[in-house]
C-alpha cells in the first residue's frame, strides 16, 4: 500500500523523507498529505524528530511541490496535462473547476486550497496556466504552506498515538468545515462592503 510505504519512508529517513513525500504528494500522489503531516507530528511526540526542523522541512517541501506544479502549468499549460494528467488524477474538467474557484475567491483560493482535499493539487497548476508571476504565486502560496504544515504537524504532536483516527476524521469533514468558514468570511465581507457604501452615500 502506497500510504504505508510513504509512512515507513518518513520514519526511516526523517526530515529528508518528509521533504520528498510532500513534494511528491503536492504534485499529485493519491495520498492525503494531512496524514503525512500528523504522522510526522507523532514522530515529534515520540522524540524521534524535533519540532522546529520538522516544521521548516514541511513548509519548504510543501511549497517546493507547489512550485514544481506551478512551473509545469506555466511552461506547458493544458496540452501536457490533457495528455498525461489523467495518470495522476488531473483532468481538464478538474482544472476548470479550480479556475472557477479563482473566479469566486480570487487569488486567495491558492492559500485556502491547501486545506481542501482534491483542490490543493490543482491550484498551483491553474496559477501557472493562468501565467501568474512567480512573485505573485509565492505571495499567496507561501502563507498557505506555512499555515497548513504547522497546523497538522502541531495536531500530530499533541494527539500522539491517536494521530491516524483524528486525521482521517478531519480529512473526511475538512471540506465541509472550510466551506462553512468561507461562507462566513464572504458574509462578513459583504456586510462590511454594504456598510462602507452606506457611509459613502451619506
Amino acid at each position: 500500500m502506497l500510504q504505508h510505504m510513504l509512512l515507513r519512508f518518513i520514519a526511516h529517513y526523517g526530515y529528508i523523507g518528509i521533504f520528498g513525500a510532500l513534494v511528491l504528494g503536492i504534485i499529485g500522489l493519491p495520498v492525503p498529505d494531512e496524514i503525512l503531516m500528523t504522522f510526522s507530528g507523532y514522530l515529534v511526540s515520540k522524540g524521534r524528530l524535533h519540532y522546529i526542523p520538522t516544521a521548516l522541512v514541511s513548509v519548504i517541501g510543501s511549497f517546493s511541490g507547489m512550485s514544481v506544479s506551478y512551473f509545469i502549468g506555466y511552461q506547458f499549460g493544458y496540452p501536457l496535462l490533457e495528455k498525461y494528467g489523467s495518470k495522476i488524477h488531473i483532468t481538464k474538467e478538474r482544472l476548470d473547476r479550480t479556475q472557477h474557484w479563482y473566479k469566486r475567491f480570487g487569488k486567495f483560493a491558492l492559500t485556502i486550497g491547501y486545506f481542501i482535499p482534491g483542490v490543493r493539487h490543482l491550484t498551483a497548476y491553474s496559477a501557472g496556466i493562468s501565467k501568474w508571476s512567480y512573485r505573485s504565486f509565492t505571495l499567496y502560496a507561501a502563507p498557505g504552506a506555512m499555515l497548513w504544515a504547522v497546523s497538522f504537524l502541531t495536531l500530530g504532536t499533541y494527539i500522539g498515538e491517536h494521530w491516524r483516527i483524528v486525521t482521517e476524521t478531519i480529512h473526511r469533514y475538512l471540506l465541509i468545515l472550510v466551506g462553512i468558514l468561507m461562507v462566513v468570511g464572504l458574509a462578513v465581507w459583504y456586510i462590511r462592503k454594504a456598510k462602507t457604501k452606506k457611509i459613502m452615500a451619506k
